[in-house]
């Protein structure tokens, strides 16, 4: 029998034979999909708080928002709200509610539910809120500008007028989830509202409800039986472990003791691409691998040492062996699929060119740099290649590689030197990346902006942030495209964020496995979808 009373002792059943190298296990249960993936970077389950790859993950599948977003078109479609509609300044947004949805708890979902969601994203302040506030929200307005006008309507009025659909598309963000606003305020503690219980605890109306998480070991989320589509949902529950390692994952989906990894190495997929009973599954994400080097370092803001690190990495290379089949070259920030993409790839690998852009910055015999990385063998594979190529210029990478909540921390306590980083888009419009990368209103070290790349980078980004600030609000969506163009191949030239590759992800599976979504370009997994044939 399957049993999950404790993350230790499911833990125990699922890997416990395979680590030890005897049996394998018997197949996973027909109701239960099992994962094994690297979520280290998990730190909350709060969705005000939560701004982690592994995090949105499960946020996706636990909580619902006013608006969903179809993960191919990259459209927004009704989520909580059936329908909605703008006033002529473009300034006021009105939902209206669906009927008949409910939480977890029984509670119904109520316009109410939604304002107090939105207001304690804005009130918590957490990594997130910028997602929220960027509208002109602030602690001081937000109860006012963010209400709720009967049971079924929902008001939201922004500052000033935005791109038509700028708004829906950043409500589709994890930030823009939906709580129980009773559930929660029966355990805020002080002025928490709900922080410190909602971080280990769920109260959506998603798929699933979180049973348990223990940091860097086991999530089980488990069916929802007041989900709109419960009577359709055959994955019971989703167990995902903790598994850093891609040889132990792979180990654990040859053997049948879970049904889906998500980390392996381009050479364990292409040793399992053939195995009976076995796939894997290609999608495009919409997560960038970029490099980061800190304006506060007195070598790294030199503006040619930074072009030299542009001409110290081999793009194709890394991606054509080292990443063959996992990352596609991706030189600008914005993803492909999105609203002003370009496909401009300006640098390659060029050692001579690189030794004189650091000759002319008095470098002529290169430096020591600490890089920082997260502890996962692909990044690590990363880091050591590009150790060989700049040194070839001179240029000493110490490599450092930390677990990913601890990365995190120190880069977003602009602590770290030069770092290799991933970074997903939080909603499917194109100024969730260029906020981030090409804008920073205040740079200054007590501004605390922790989700912002530019500001994390100490880059005030003076040339590109009024670019950001204007495409944001245009209203004709040819001239909001050919403004984003223009800011990339800015921010290609100037900025010392440099973007590298574009994910695909690859996950493995057993063959009986369907339906499983990976996100696409808004890069949360989709698990309700996901079915098991029979066995034969």
């Amino acid at each position: 029998m399957f049993n999950l009373r404790t993350p230790i002792l499911a833990g125990s059943l699922l890997l416990g034979t395979a680590l030890a190298g005897s049996m394998a296990l018997a197949a996973t249960p027909p109701d239960t999909l099992v994962i094994a993936t690297s979520i280290d970077d998990m730190l909350s389950m709060d969705p005000a708080q939560s701004f982690e790859i592994s995090g949105g993950d499960q946020i996706n599948n636990v909580y619902e928002t006013l608006v969903d977003v179809d993960p191919v078109s990259l459209q927004p479609i009704p989520g909580l709200a059936s329908e909605w509609s703008v006033s002529e300044d473009g300034r006021t947004f009105t939902f209206k509610m669906q009927e008949g949805r409910k939480f977890a708890s029984g509670n119904p979902v109520r316009a109410q539910d939604a304002a107090w969601s939105l207001q304690r994203v804005v009130k918590l302040d957490l990594t997130p809120a910028f997602i929220i506030t960027q509208f002109g929200l602030t602690k001081e307005n937000v109860d006012q500008n963010v209400r709720a006008t009967d049971d079924m309507t929902l008001v939201i009025q922004t500052d000033r007028p935005f791109a038509p659909t700028f708004l829906t598309n950043a409500l589709t963000a994890s930030a823009g989830s939906v709580v129980d606003m009773e559930t929660v305020m029966q355990h805020a503690e002080g002025e928490d509202l709900g922080n410190k219980w909602l971080s280990q605890n769920s109260a959506g109306s998603g798929a699933y409800t979180l049973r348990s998480w223990t940091p860097n070991e086991a999530i089980i989320l488990e069916a929802n039986p007041n989900w709109d589509r419960a009577a359709d949902l055959q994955m019971k529950r989703v167990f995902v472990r903790h598994v850093a390692e891609p040889a132990t994952q792979r180990l654990l989906l040859e053997q049948g003791d879970v049904d889906m990894v998500r980390n392996l190495t381009p050479t364990d997929i292409e040793a399992i691409s053939n195995v009976e009973g076995l796939k894997v599954q290609d999608s495009l994400r919409g997560l960038i691998y970029y490099l980061g080097a800190n304006q506060n370092n007195e070598i790294l803001k030199n503006p040619k040492v930074v072009e030299a690190i542009k001409y110290l990495v081999d793009y194709e290379g890394l991606t054509n062996t080292l990443l063959k089949g996992r990352d596609v070259v991706h030189q600008s920030f914005l993803p492909q699929g999105f609203l002003g993409e370009i496909k401009d790839n300006p640098y390659k690998l060029d050692v001579e060119k690189a030794k004189a852009l650091l000759a002319e910055a008095g470098y002529p015999d290169g430096f020591p740099i600490e890089f920082l990385m997260r502890n996962e063998q692909e990044r690590i594979d990363i880091g050591q290649a590009l150790q060989g190529t700049m040194a070839q210029a001179g240029i000493t990478l110490n490599l450092r590689p930390v677990v990913g909540s601890e990365a995190l921390e120190i880069y977003r306590a602009r602590n770290h030197e030069l770092t290799l980083q991933t970074w997903g888009t939080d909603y499917p419009d194109p100024h969730t990346n260029a906020s981030v990368f090409a804008s920073n209103p205040d740079n200054s070290a007590d501004a605390k902006l922790v989700g912002n790349l530019a500001w994390r980078n100490a880059y005030a980004a003076a040339e590109t942030t009024p670019m950001v600030e204007a495409a944001v609000v245009e209203q004709d969506e040819a001239k909001r495209r050919a403004m984003y163009e223009e800011m990339q191949r800015v921010a290609q030239a100037t900025s010392p964020l440099i973007p590298l590759f574009q994910q695909i992800e690859q996950t493995a599976m057993q063959a009986n496995v369907n339906g499983f979504q990976a996100g696409g370009a808004v890069e949360s997994a989709y698990y309700w979808p996901v079915t098991k044939a029979a066995a034969q």
